[in-house]
């Protein structure tokens, strides 16, 4: 069965919203992707390697959809070809390719996501969908590149989760900028 894996970029303290503010070598007054380091850069890749899908909550993909198409960054070539899963009860608009909405309660769509032949189904940015997720218990790995800031500001990615979920740290990658990577799986 194929495996729901989440991404996040975050700051120490668990901030989501704004990653430009969280890696060395970008500034929070500039719009655009956060600039990683080779050993962030290296891991997301593999990540990526590994998975044939992605599911996107509809504000990352009208925000997306916008950016990604005309964009010049090492994700663009993964996140434009890939196969893109929207949780939405409206159409889609633009042209993205590869997009199809998909509705219904997210676990639903996620277990009909899972019954398909494939690689991993990624989870990139979308926030309220991830912390969905988490809540219901429906992510199988946990990837994320941790900044060396602490930030006040903005929604933190565990917020909705109410019970206690015990993981197993799989991989914990310190990079030169200071970054940290870590992997968790479900246990």
């Amino acid at each position: 069965m194929r495996k729901v894996v989440l991404y996040a970029l975050t700051s120490l303290d668990g901030a989501v919203d704004d990653p430009g503010r969280y890696f060395p070598g970008t500034r929070a007054d500039v719009a655009g992707p956060p600039v990683f380091d080779e050993v962030l850069a290296r891991l997301e890749a593999e990540m990526v390697a590994t998975q044939d899908a992605v599911l996107l909550g509809r504000g990352m993909y009208d925000e997306w959809s916008g950016f990604w198409p005309t964009a010049d960054e090492p994700f663009a070539p993964f996140i434009n070809g890939v196969r893109k899963y929207v949780v939405t009860s409206s159409p889609l608009h633009g042209t993205w390719s590869n997009a199809e909405a998909v509705a219904g309660p997210v676990a639903d769509v996620v277990h009909r996501l899972r019954a398909l032949p494939g690689g991993d189904i990624g989870v990139h940015g979308s926030i309220s969908l991830a912390r969905s997720l988490l809540a219901l218990g429906l992510v199988d790995e946990l990837n994320l590149a941790v900044g060396r800031v602490i930030d006040p500001v903005g929604r933190r990615l565990f917020a909705d989760v109410a019970d206690l979920q015990v993981l197993e740290l799989v991989r914990a990658v310190p990079t030169p900028a200071g970054s940290l990577w870590l992997t968790y799986r479900r246990t």
